[in-house]
């Protein structure tokens, strides 16, 4: 295999290995990383919801943006852009965030899930590559946003530097913040903050040198037939399924459970996890990355991904503010209206660009 094959391999055990560490070291079962969860949570700190479970600025994600902004600084790749239909990202971000709420979790915790035995998480990969499936079929039809503008050296650092400032307020002046009491749900459950944002750091950096992207790989699998970036995804659940069973063999803890019933942060309803994951997919297709892709790039200066960032803070916002959002006794009824709602809404963008792209031509 070629080199960057190889990096992108080493890339994905690193973080499969670092994922299950976190939650020996305090994260939630299963969510080493959840990018979805882990802005879900940074919402409820910052007052966007009330969710008593779900609070807690979480250091992994200031670290993800921090480790690529940083990353991008030394490889002389920070190149600060956008105006790509910004308010069309904001709510693909929005309805991707709705879908991830319905599963519990994001591509990332997907394979993290499935690591750990939850066999409700492969019912999610199906709906997941069903989403990205449907997402081609737009791009071979010519869907495609508008294209991006080269921007001040200014703006592609504002988005970092407002997570500096976020972890600032954490450690400086943490009650400014909301936080989860202890034993309160999963935002009260966590690694230390030096722990956590290390580990961002280093998967933030990671991701950024291999360009790693669920979504893309799979999109890029069937496309091309082309599976490198597949590989660190693979290499990343066979490290921490790996890493699971050893820590379940040598510790008092449960880090491998092969079940449906009984799984962390997880509901057993097999069509609403599938569902929710094709809202994902497909909405990740039209965006051009899975969040965590979207949270190194806003590194890398992309005020588009940003943007989008954003749209995702929101959607875990309004999902809790709602009840939108499952929990481990299923999906709520608002929360199935507002899938079918985004698929709708996300049918409804990728229609209108390409008409767009069509009259252009």
């Amino acid at each position: 295999m070629s080199k960057e094959k190889w990096y992108i391999i080493l890339a994905g055990l690193i973080i499969g290995v670092i994922a299950s560490v976190l939650v020996l070291l305090g994260n939630p079962a299963n969510m080493g990383f959840c990018i979805a969860c882990f802005i879900r949570d940074t919402a409820g700190s910052l007052g966007l919801h009330k969710a008593a479970a779900v609070q807690y600025v979480r250091p992994e994600i200031i670290g993800i943006v921090l480790g690529s902004f940083l990353l991008s600084l030394a490889k002389k790749e920070f190149s600060p852009r956008g105006g790509s239909s910004p308010m069309t990202r904001l709510i693909l971000g929005f309805f991707a965030m709705i879908g991830c709420l319905m599963f519990l979790g994001c591509p990332f915790r997907m394979i993290l899930r499935l690591a750990g035995g939850d066999l409700n998480a492969i019912l999610g990969l199906v709906g997941f590559a069903a989403g990205i499936g449907c997402g081609i079929l737009y791009l071979k039809r010519g869907y495609s946003l508008k294209r991006t503008y080269r921007l001040p050296a200014s703006e592609g650092a504002a988005f970092p530097a407002t997570t500096v400032a976020l972890l600032v307020i954490l450690l400086a002046v943490p009650s400014l913040l909301i936080f989860s009491e202890a034993g309160a749900g999963p935002g009260a459950k966590h690694a230390a903050v030096w722990i956590s944002l290390l580990a961002g750091l280093i998967v933030g950096a990671l991701a950024q040198r291999t360009r790693l992207c669920m979504v893309g790989g799979i999109r890029d699998a069937i496309l091309f037939k082309e599976f490198k970036l597949l590989l660190g995804f693979v290499a990343i659940f066979l490290a921490a399924l790996v890493t699971n069973l050893i820590l379940t063999a040598t510790t008092d803890g449960t880090y491998f459970k092969l079940a449906f019933e009984g799984q962390a942060v997880a509901h057993m309803d097999g069509l609403w996890n599938a569902l929710g994951m094709l809202l994902v997919g497909f909405a990740c297709v039209l965006l051009g990355g899975c969040p965590l892709r979207q949270l190194v790039l806003a590194g890398e200066g992309n005020s588009d991904s940003a943007i989008t960032v954003i749209g995702l803070l929101l959607g875990a916002a309004f999902a809790h503010n709602f009840g939108l959002a499952s929990s481990a006794k299923g999906p709520t009824d608002a929360g199935k209206i507002a899938v079918i709602i985004g698929l709708v809404i996300v049918i409804i963008i990728g229609e209108c660009n390409i008409r767009s792209n069509r009259k252009k031509g």
